[in-house]
């Protein structure tokens, strides 16, 4: 059994990571003008909005954040592969 991986496949992998925290970012704010600018009033309004300033919206910024821990370790250890290999 082989174990490694290659640098290539890796930095891309880093970079789709990287690419993705923008997404996110991007559905925060997203959500964040829509619930501003909607008129909605009530109870419904006001638990989508406490779930949304509370639970998803945190889950969001956790998700954003491993997304870029993962993505600049799989970078850090591509160029680490390449340096080893001399390439």
């Amino acid at each position: 059994m082989m174990y490694g991986a290659n640098p290539e496949q890796l930095a891309q992998l880093g970079r789709t990571l990287h690419d993705q925290m923008s997404m996110i970012s991007q559905l925060i704010s997203t959500v964040d003008k829509a619930i501003g600018s909607t008129m909605w009033q009530g109870p419904a309004r006001q638990r989508f909005e406490q779930d949304w300033n509370g639970s998803f919206k945190h889950a969001l910024h956790r998700l954003d954040e491993a997304f870029g821990s993962a993505g600049r370790d799989c970078i850090s250890r591509s160029e680490e592969l390449l340096r080893i290999m001399g390439g």
